[in-house]
C-alpha cells in the first residue's frame, strides 16, 4: 500500500526540522560545554588563566604613574644605612612617619609587621609617634599560622591598636598568584579586619565591595619605570633630618610604606608570566597600591561579562558547525577552522591593547572544535546508518548502558555473546512481604512497591551499578557490567549501606500510614560469572548467570537466620577499602563444602563502631576455641542488649557450641 501524500509530507517536514535543529543544539552545547569546562576543569582554567596572564603582562595599555598613591619604600639603600635588617629599625621608622606627618598626608599605611619587641627606647619611640598622627593611620596585622606565632600574634596584637589593624594577607589562586582584592576576615577576639588597601579606601571615605573583586592591573608606563611614584625610606628620612623634605610628593595622598627588597615579601603575578622575578614577582606594599588605586577610582576588572563569552562561543561554534557540514576536503576545513582560530586569538589580543576587554580565547576555540568534530561525526551517513541499526537491534532488549558502550565502541558487540568476568552482585528481599502482599489492596500495593523500587534503583544507578532484574519485591544489581567498574566491590557495599538506610526510612513512612511493610535484607557478593545476552531468538535478557549471583542471593537468605541486614561475603571485603566490617561467621552453604566468611558492614556514625574492635577481639577468640570469649560476650551483650550478632554468638555459647562456623541445612 503507498504511504498517503499528507504522510509523506510530514515525514518530510519533520526531517527538515531535524535537519536545522540538530546544528543549532550542537552549537549550543558546544558553547555551554566549552565555557562550563574552561570555568571549572582545573587544567583548562589554569590555561585560560596563563593566556589572560600573559595578556596582560604584555598588553595592558600604559598608563601614567597613580597621582593619589605614593610608596615610601625600604629598599636596600635605606637597609645599607639600618644599624640591622631585620626587624626594621623601629627609630628610623619613628622619624619617617614624624617627616610624613609634617607633609600633610591625606592616609598612612604601613605594609610593616611589629609582632616583635626590638629596643625599649626604639619601640616606645614609635608607638609615641603613631598615637600623635591625626590622619588615618593603618597597620599590617595578620594571624596566619605560618606567618607568625602565637607569641608574635600577642605582641602584634598589643603593639597595633585594633582600630588602626589592616589584615596584609594576599588573596591567591592555587599556583600562588595573585589574582584578588583580599576583602578581609574575622580575626581571633572577634572583630571583622578588612584587608590592607580596602581598609586604607575606606579611611579616606571611599565604599569598597565586601566580597572579594579581581585585581585590575596597572599597566606599565615603562619598562624600567614603576607604577606608582617610589622614594627611598632613607632619602625621606635624610631630608627630614635637614628639614628640607619636599611637601607636595606627599600632600594630600595615600602613602604606603613597605618593603621594596629581593625576595622579602614578594608575590607572583600575572607579569611572571613574562618578566624576570624582580619584575614579575611584585612586593607586597605595591600590591596592595595596585589593589588601593583600583578601588579609590572605582575600577572593575576589564574582564568580558558571561554573557560575552558565550556569545563569542556561541559565534565560534556556529562557524565550526558551518565548515563540519561542509562537503569541502576535510584538509581544507580543518585549514579555515585554524585560520579562524588565529584571527579570534589575535583579534581579542589587539582589541585589549586597545582598551577593550580581556577576553582569553580558549573557551571560543575549543567551541568551534567541538562543533566541527560533532558535525562531522554526524553528517556521516556511515555512522548514521549504524548507530540506526545498533540502536534499533539493541535498544528494546538490553540496558541502555551497553547500548551506549557499543555505540561508543562497536568492536565491543561480540561480548553480548557472552564474557566472563570478575562482579560484584547485590541481592535484596523484603521480610514478610508475600502476607504484607496478601493483606493489601493491589492498587495501593503497587503504588507502594513501585515507590519502593524506584528508590532502590536509583540508589543502584547513583552508585555505578546495573539493575539486572526485579523479582517481585526482590532487586538483583551488577556491578562491573556491562563496562568496567573501578573498586566495584566497595561502590556494591556502599550501594547496600544505602539502600539499608532508604529501606528503613521507607518502612517506618509506610508503617505509620499502617501499611505493614517489612524491613529489607541484603546479600552482597563478589565473583567470577558469565555476562552476556541469555534467551530464545523472540526475548533475550542482557543478564549475568553463574554460582556467584546464587552466592549473593544466598547470603540475602542468611540475614534471616542472623537477625541482620546485610551479609558481605569475605571476597567482596577483601576487595573494599575505607568501609568499617565486622565479622558474623563462617558459614557453609546447602551443598557446599567449604565455608565463607560472612562480614556485617558498618555505616559512618553507627554506635556499634564504638566497641567494633572489643567485639572482633572475642570474634577471634571464639574462633579459636578460647575460653575467655563467653566473658567478653557477656560484657558486651549487657552494654548493647539489642545487637543481633552478639545475640546469636551467645545464644550459641549458651547452648555449649563452640567455635564461629554455622553449617547451613536449607537455603
Amino acid at each position: 500500500m503507498r504511504e498517503p501524500l499528507l504522510a509523506r509530507l510530514a515525514r518530510v517536514k519533520r526531517g527538515r526540522v531535524l535537519k536545522f535543529a540538530v546544528p543549532i543544539f550542537v552549537v549550543l552545547a558546544s558553547a555551554l560545554l566549552s565555557v562550563a569546562a574552561v570555568e571549572n576543569l582545573p587544567f583548562l582554567t589554569n590555561a585560560d588563566s596563563f593566556v589572560a596572564d600573559w595578556e596582560t603582562a604584555i598588553l595592558t595599555p600604559a598608563e601614567p604613574l597613580d597621582p593619589d598613591i605614593v610608596i615610601v619604600a625600604i629598599d636596600e639603600d635605606t637597609m645599607a644605612q639600618l644599624p640591622y635588617r631585620a626587624p626594621i629599625d623601629r627609630g628610623f621608622l619613628a622619624d619617617v612617619l614624624s617627616g610624613l606627618a609634617q607633609t600633610g598626608p591625606r592616609a598612612i599605611g604601613i605594609d610593616v609587621l611589629f609582632d616583635q619587641p626590638t629596643e625599649p627606647a626604639k619601640d616606645e619611640a614609635l608607638r609615641r609617634v603613631l598615637a600623635g598622627l591625626k590622619m588615618p593611620v593603618r597597620i599590617a596585622y595578620t594571624e596566619s599560622g605560618n606567618v607568625v606565632t602565637e607569641g608574635q600574634k600577642s605582641f602584634l596584637a598589643n603593639f597595633v591598636p585594633p582600630e588602626r589593624r589592616a589584615l596584609v594577607n594576599v588573596a591567591e589562586d592555587q599556583f600562588d598568584v595573585v589574582r584578588w582584592v583580599y576583602p578581609g576576615a574575622q580575626t581571633r577576639d572577634g572583630r571583622y579586619v578588612m584587608g590592607f588597601s580596602r581598609s586604607l579606601a575606606e579611611a579616606v571615605g571611599v565604599k569598597t565591595p565586601a566580597e572579594q573583586v579581581p585585581i585590575v592591573w596597572r599597566g606599565r608606563p615603562a619598562a624600567e619605570l614603576k607604577f606608582f611614584p617610589q622614594f627611598s625610606a632613607y632619602a625621606v628620612k635624610t631630608l627630614y633630618d635637614v628639614k628640607h623634605l619636599p611637601a607636595d610628593w606627599f600632600k594630600d595622598k595615600v602613602v604606603l610604606i613597605g618593603s621594596d627588597i629581593t625576595l622579602i615579601d614578594r608575590h607572583r603575578t600575572p607579569y611572571t608570566t613574562v618578566f624576570a622575578s624582580t619584575e614579575g614577582m611584585l612586593a607586597g606594599v605595591v600590591i596592595q597600591a595596585d589593589a588601593l588605586s583600583q578601588l579609590l577610582h572605582h575600577r572593575s576588572a576589564p574582564d568580558i561579562t558571561l554573557a560575552g563569552r558565550l556569545a563569542v562561543a556561541l559565534a565560534l561554534g556556529a562557524l565550526g558547525a558551518v565548515l563540519g557540514l561542509s562537503s569541502t576536503h576535510i584538509a581544507a576545513r580543518i585549514g579555515m577552522g585554524l585560520l579562524a582560530i588565529i584571527g579570534i586569538w589575535a583579534g581579542g589580543a589587539g582589541l585589549f591593547h586597545l582598551g577593550g576587554p580581556l577576553m582569553t580565547p580558549l573557551a571560543p576555540t575549543l567551541s568551534l572544535a567541538m562543533s566541527f568534530f560533532a558535525m562531522e561525526a554526524a553528517s556521516g551517513a556511515e555512522a548514521r546508518a549504524q548507530r540506526k541499526f545498533i540502536e534499533g537491534v539493541f535498544s528494546h532488549h538490553v540496558a541502555q548502558e551497553v547500548v551506549d558502550q557499543i555505540l561508543s565502541d562497536p568492536d565491543k558487540m561480540t561480548s553480548l555473546e557472552g564474557e566472563r568476568r570478575e562482579m560484584t552482585f547485590v541481592f535484596t528481599d523484603i521480610a514478610n512481604f508475600t502476607t504484607t502482599s496478601e493483606s493489601m489492596e493491589s492498587r495501593e500495593l503497587a503504588r507502594v512497591l513501585n515507590a519502593y523500587l524506584e528508590g532502590m534503583a536509583e540508589i543502584v544507578q547513583k552508585h555505578k551499578g546495573m539493575v539486572d532484574k526485579f523479582i517481585g519485591d526482590a532487586v538483583v544489581a551488577i556491578f562491573n557490567a556491562p563496562i568496567d567498574l573501578p573498586g566495584h566491590a566497595a561502590a556494591a557495599v556502599r550501594c547496600a549501606l544505602e539502600m539499608e538506610e532508604f529501606s528503613t526510612r521507607f518502612s517506618k513512612e509506610q508503617n505509620e500510614r499502617e501499611v505493614p511493610f517489612g524491613l529489607t535484607r541484603i546479600g552482597v557478593h563478589t565473583g567470577t560469572a558469565v555476562v552476556g545476552n541469555f534467551g530464545s531468538r523472540t526475548r533475550h535478557n542482557y543478564t549475568a548467570s553463574g554460582d556467584a549471583v546464587n552466592t549473593a542471593a544466598r547470603l540475602e537468605g542468611l540475614n534471616k537466620y542472623f537477625s541482620t541486614r546485610i551479609s558481605v561475603s569475605g571476597e567482596t571485603r577483601e576487595l573494599c577499602t575505607g568501609i568499617h566490617f565486622r565479622p558474623t561467621a563462617s558459614v557453609v552453604l546447602k551443598g557446599k563444602s567449604k565455608a565463607i566468611e560472612v562480614w556485617e558492614p558498618l555505616p559512618e556514625g553507627d554506635r556499634r563502631l564504638a566497641f567494633a574492635d572489643r567485639y572482633e577481639k572475642a570474634y577471634i577468640m571464639l574462633k579459636q576455641g578460647s575460653d575467655g570469649a563467653a566473658d567478653m560476650f557477656e560484657t558486651l551483650a549487657k552494654e548493647a542488649p539489642d545487637d543481633p550478632s552478639l545475640a546469636f554468638h551467645l545464644h550459641r555459647i549458651h547452648e555449649g557450641v563452640r567455635g564461629v562456623t554455622v553449617v547451613m541445612t536449607d537455603k
